[in-house]
């Protein structure tokens, strides 16, 4: 039997304390499709101005995306959304809930193909030990409370 974590101190629940709203992660898969800009973010999610700009915001503010400003000829300044490397770690775990849903919520094939640019492979989320073990089943994998962290 594993230790039991204190929910204050898993990293599964501070992880959803910071992105588990449907909004947020949507803003996040946006900036991984390469989409940077309020607009073109509002448009492909159909999200209200107010709830896209707290979630930018929030993001910002934790450290996820950064702002940088651009401006067209004859327009105002404005800020395009850039993943920092805090959040373009998120990437597995995106992926891995996309492939999720497509496996278990998609009626059939799924919407989006992710691919390697190097050889054209399928992508696919996968537990890997550091050994390169690819886990094939959940009682592959053994949980033990860190030494480092318990009092």
């Amino acid at each position: 039997m594993v230790d039991r974590v204190p929910v204050e101190e898993c990293g599964l629940a501070r992880a959803l304390a910071l992105i588990g709203d449907r909004w947020t992660l949507l803003v996040l898969r946006e900036a991984f499709y390469g989409v940077r800009r309020f607009e073109e973010m509002r448009t492909d999610l159909g999200v209200p101005r107010t709830v896209l700009s707290d979630r930018l915001a929030a993001l910002v503010d934790t450290g996820l995306m950064r702002r940088e400003p651009y401006r067209e000829p004859g327009q105002r300044t404005r800020y395009e959304y850039h993943l920092t490397r805090k959040g373009t770690d998120l990437l597995p775990a995106l992926v891995a809930l996309m492939q999720w849903g497509d496996r278990h919520l998609g009626g059939g094939e799924p919407p989006l193909a992710l691919r390697h640019t190097g050889c054209g492979g399928a992508i696919r989320a996968a537990l890997v030990c550091e050994h390169g073990h690819i886990l094939a089943d959940p009682r592959e994998l053994a949980a033990a409370r860190n030494s480092k962290s318990s009092a």
